[in-house]
């Protein structure tokens, strides 16, 4: 009877009835890791006050041990375990975040590499020396013990070291197969932005090394078919079909890094509508963006994220990612010399350009925008994401880019002096205002610069300037870099979200980096930010074509 009692409990405990509708499967198969109650007890409990903490903590012994002795401890307890016995139970059946680690530094890294030299600031000089030095500080390498007992651990095993982004990210992200979302077993169901062919094109163009290409070339392919056949979605636009890619994570149950906020939110929603949030909130972390108004626009309340719709809403940046790889894939077969497989991706490029100059270009604003697949209808509200085609070149008509640069200028998004700003809404969330986050700098100011046009030419450097001295003036107080900044009150580490701010950090350190090394010869320390109100870009055009 009392085994009956327990299963019977459990059963209520998590949630389940007769005759309800069948459950999204969890992300990943560990009664540990990615559902279970023992996953339920503790995260709800929040031991921690960041629930990745305990998804990320290696197990001390077999999973079937430690599982058995919470079911031991449940039962002794009536299933309600007090807080002190549970906490006790991790301590004794967990071992501490990290430990899986070693630390590595990169073979090919030199204490001062040549581009530092560029750098005619004495000041930026010295600071991106610093920045040079962290990555052997996030360096890693996984310990021989997870190879031999990946049960005990969520971090998946990788044989090759590599760079964490910092802070509570102690994981690489994106990599592997169809290129889950992080090294980690409860990311496994969810990608990220796919940029795996872009990483390839770089290391080409640096090495030359065609073996490695030709080595590789089908698992490049083997992602594009993972957002082709798992991600796809058709659009009708002027009387035509166009199949576009989309965010969507179809599988159940919290997130288990996050796993305490998101029950907490699926509790406020009635318990038919409980999976679609779930599955929406994964969507959105596979977007990247967790969590931004850019998911929720269009949803009954646009300030709730119980509103949130990622999979609703087909992303600009995601489609010129797409469009970006399969020119690639095409240039790398013709190199191949596969002409066949050139062609297909050739075509595939095409079809997709139709698409993002048909669905989500938009003539009256100049640049292109998300496309809300319910409502029918751009998102017309501003995101740096809408410049993604200009990064990727994914655009046939050169005027483009002088419309795009007059919708930032009608935007006033000029007129920001630390940074672009994530949006213009201000929810609280991350992916918000006043965050601004360094890809999106990228985003925009790459997309600029790589026009023949000297006015966007200039704006990206005074862009560049702005976001330099913003990450140089911050690390002058706090001697760190962050994931995020507040742009609204003179550069500060951003905030909102889930988590607090995490220093480190991967993205930022690189995108400064590549900044310093792209306009070292010009870029200044000074304290005086650019302001580019749209009367100044006249003025700092003339400026820039003056003799030095």
């Amino acid at each position: 009877m009392q085994g009956r009692t327990w299963g019977l409990r459990l059963l209520l405990l998590l949630g389940l009835r007769l005759g309800s509708q069948e459950a999204l499967p969890p992300p990943c198969g560990s009664q540990i890791y990615c559902h279970g109650e023992l996953l339920r007890q503790v995260q709800m409990a929040k031991l921690y006050q960041d629930d990745k903490q305990f998804v990320d903590m290696p197990l001390s012994s077999a999973p079937d041990q430690v599982l058995r002795h919470f079911r031991e401890l449940a039962q002794t307890h009536n299933l309600s375990i007090p807080r002190q016995e549970l906490q006790m139970f991790v301590q004794e059946h967990f071992r501490a975040v990290g430990q899986e680690l070693q630390p590595w530094t990169p073979e090919d890294w030199r204490d001062s590499p040549q581009f530092l030299q560029k750098i005619l600031d004495p000041r930026l000089r010295a600071w991106a020396g610093q920045l040079h030095q962290l990555w052997k500080k996030l360096g890693k390498k996984v310990k021989p013990e997870v190879f031999s007992h990946p049960e005990q651990f969520s971090l998946i095993y990788s044989r090759h070291p590599f760079i964490v982004p910092g802070g509570r990210f102690v994981e690489f992200y994106y990599w592997y197969g169809h290129v889950p979302n992080g090294a980690r077993v409860y990311y496994l169901q969810r990608s990220q932005p796919p940029l795996l062919t872009l990483m390839m094109d770089r290391y080409v163009a640096h090495t030359n090394d065609t073996t490695f290409l030709r080595d590789h070339i089908e698992t490049l392919a083997s992602e594009l078919d993972f957002w082709t056949k798992n991600r796809s979605i058709s659009v009708s636009s002027g009387g035509k079909s166009y199949i576009l890619n989309h965010y969507e994570v179809p599988y159940g149950g919290p997130r288990p890094e996050s796993y305490s906020k998101d029950a907490e939110l699926a509790a406020t929603l009635l318990e038919g509508n409980r999976d679609t949030l779930l599955a929406e909130l994964k969507a959105s972390a596979e977007s990247g963006w967790d969590f931004s108004s850019r998911w929720l626009v269009g949803g009954p309340n646009p300030s709730s994220l119980s509103s949130i719709r990622t999979s609703k809403l087909v992303p600009v940046d995601l489609n010129a990612f797409l469009c970006q790889a399969e020119g690639l894939m095409s240039n790398f077969y013709s190199r191949l010399g596969n002409d066949s497989e050139a062609a297909k991706y050739r075509n595939l490029r095409a079809e997709r350009m139709a698409a993002l100059k048909d669905v989500l270009w938009d003539e009256d604003k100049g640049v292109w925008f998300d496309y809300d697949l319910e409502n029918e209808k751009k998102n017309l509200e501003f995101y740096p994401s809408n410049f993604a085609p200009l990064w990727a070149g994914c655009f046939s008509d050169p005027d483009d880019v002088d419309k795009a640069l007059k919708y930032l200028e009608d935007s006033r998004i000029l007129t920001y002096q630390y940074g672009i700003p994530t949006s213009l809404q201000k929810t609280g969330q991350q992916w918000d205002f006043p965050n601004a986050w360094a890809p999106l700098q990228d985003l925009v100011i790459r997309g600029l610069a790589k026009s023949p046009s000297a006015k966007a030419q200039e704006v990206a450097f005074q862009l560049a300037q702005n976001w330099i001295r913003t990450n140089f003036d911050v690390y002058s107080k706090k001697s760190a870099m962050y994931e995020k900044y507040d742009i609204s009150n003179g550069g500060q580490p951003g905030g909102g979200g889930e988590y607090e701010v995490q220093e480190g950090f991967g993205w930022t350190n690189g995108v400064a980096l590549m900044l310093l090394d792209r306009y070292g010869d010009r870029l200044s320390s000074g304290a005086q930010t650019a302001l580019l109100a749209p009367h100044c870009l006249a003025a700092a055009l003339l400026l820039s074509l003056l003799p030095q």
